[in-house]
């Protein structure tokens, strides 16, 4: 997709050449100085009733008076704000699927937010309205037309709209890895394919990666990670890439994401009920990998390192058990009371496996329990932080990249529910504050840094109809890591 800056006033939008002029409007009527012919069409769909100055509202008028353009898509964006006017423009965007336009021009009028913001929230939006997988499935009806897209500005606001273009590319270019490797089936997307898709970045974008397989692990001691992977033939993969955007001597952000490539749930068996979904489970490593991407294409001055802890959870005869007791690389054993919360058993050899990089921030991402998902739904990704300020940096990141997170209590007293008679830790507690005794556990690994945890057991996919993996939360993610520079 060609994304480019057009320079052009509001009272000149009439002439402007393309094959589908996208006007989205914020407020209950049009602003003063709008192109006459213009606020003209505007006013007669208005005047007939086919149009309202209401969110949600779109109307697709053929080669109105006036227009040079042959189709002009309106669309209203209520009190204008910006996560109004992405849900806008996806609307208007829908209007013109199985449509021969190849070229759209979009126009923003009324809104408060920086043009920055649109321009970034105007890539997002047309690389989710044209994203189709088809990988496994051939069958899958073409992209369409759309192949430009400019986005209006005024000569003063060219520059902040190139940024924002740059930035929405390079989230976007994330996202679609992202959703590419988690939406790719369980006996596609691999351990091993993970590494490879690792490995083709690092080979595109020059950037280090090291790839460490069992025998590796063995030797660093990582018996927790080690013991979820048992019970599959799949082998394993620790991933480690690493961006140096900046000096040796700058300590980096480290992401670190959960690659259950499936879950079955071992020898705590899932129910068959929806247990396809569970290739998503590799949502986390999905999400940090894409974040890799934009960050690589950004060029932001700062070190980045990313680690996935990438394997499958199956049932067999040398699977995990409940009541096993294994060692972690901290050296703190886990009692295992649930084969099914295999995910904080590999994150938690990856902590401490951050320690060696002297972060100056660490944030793991996981798809990791059912327990958020009924917290916050779909909606915002759980998170917890170490201290305030990482807190706020992360809640700031997800509003700038509308990939909203909601900060969960880390109160010792949930940590009550994790003691064990037979080891330092049970890997599992009660139903009762499933996600932040989670979060607890993951804690005790990460003790010598600050620390977060995004749960996105909610957020990385959608079920039903629209099954498929959200991205999510690569923009997050990145705003994050990009605040992280400055």
């Amino acid at each position: 997709m060609d994304f480019r800056t057009l320079s052009a006033s509001q009272d000149a939008l009439a002439g402007t050449s393309a094959d589908a002029l996208l006007l989205v409007v914020a407020g209950d009527k049009l602003p003063a100085g709008l192109d006459k012919a213009l606020a003209a069409a505007v006013a007669d769909a208005v005047k007939l009733g086919d149009f309202e100055f209401k969110g949600g509202r779109t109307l697709a008028l053929q080669r109105p008076a006036g227009i040079k353009a042959p189709r002009l898509v309106l669309a209203a964006a209520g009190k204008g704000s910006l996560k109004a006017a992405r849900a806008a423009l996806s609307s208007a965007l829908g209007q013109l699927k199985g449509r021969g336009a190849a070229h759209a021009a979009v126009a923003f009028v009324g809104f408060e937010a920086s043009v920055e913001a649109l321009a970034e929230q105007t890539v997002q939006a047309v690389a989710e309205s044209v994203y189709v997988y088809r990988h496994t499935k051939p069958s899958a009806p073409a992209a369409g037309a759309l192949a430009k897209v400019s986005l209006i500005t005024s000569k003063d606001d060219a520059k902040a709209a190139k940024a924002g273009l740059a930035r929405g590319e390079a989230i976007s270019a994330g996202i679609e890895l992202a959703r590419e490797c988690a939406n790719r089936p369980g006996n596609y997307a691999t351990p091993t394919y993970l590494a490879e898709q690792t490995k083709a970045l690092a080979k595109s974008h020059g950037i280090k990666v090291e790839v460490l397989d069992q025998k590796a692990v063995e030797k660093l001691g990582m018996g927790s990670f080690i013991s979820v992977a048992k019970g599959s033939d799949e082998p394993l993969r620790f991933i480690v890439a690493r961006y140096e955007g900046a000096a040796k001597s700058v300590a980096p952000v480290v992401l670190v994401g959960k690659g259950i490539t499936f879950d079955s749930g071992g020898i705590s068996l899932k129910p068959g009920a929806e247990m396809d979904e569970m290739k998503f489970d590799m949502g986390g490593a999905a999400s940090v990998l894409g974040t890799l991407r934009a960050v690589v294409e950004l060029k932001p001055k700062l070190n980045l390192v990313v680690i996935i802890a990438a394997c499958e959870n199956m049932p067999s005869g040398r699977a995990l058990k409940p009541g096993d007791v294994v060692t972690s690389m901290s050296g703190q054993t886990i009692e295992i009371l649930n084969t099914d919360a295999e995910g904080r058993l590999i994150l938690c050899d990856a902590l401490t496996y951050a320690e060696r990089f002297n972060p100056a921030v660490v944030v793991d991402v996981a798809t990791l329990t059912g327990a958020c998902v009924i917290a916050l739904g779909g909606i915002r990704s759980g998170m917890y932080a170490s201290d305030d300020e990482l807190a706020a940096s992360l809640t700031a990141a997800g509003e700038a990249a509308l990939d909203l997170c909601w900060r969960m209590p880390l109160d010792d007293d949930y940590e009550e529910g994790l003691k064990s008679n037979f080891a330092d830790v049970a890997n599992v507690g009660s139903r009762a504050g499933g996600s932040i005794t989670a979060a607890k556990f993951l804690q005790r690994f990460a003790s010598k840094y600050r620390w977060g945890h995004l749960d996105i057991a909610g957020t990385a996919w959608k079920g039903g109809a629209s099954k498929g993996s959200t991205g999510r939360p690569v923009g997050l993610l990145t705003h994050f890591v990009l605040s992280q520079a400055k």
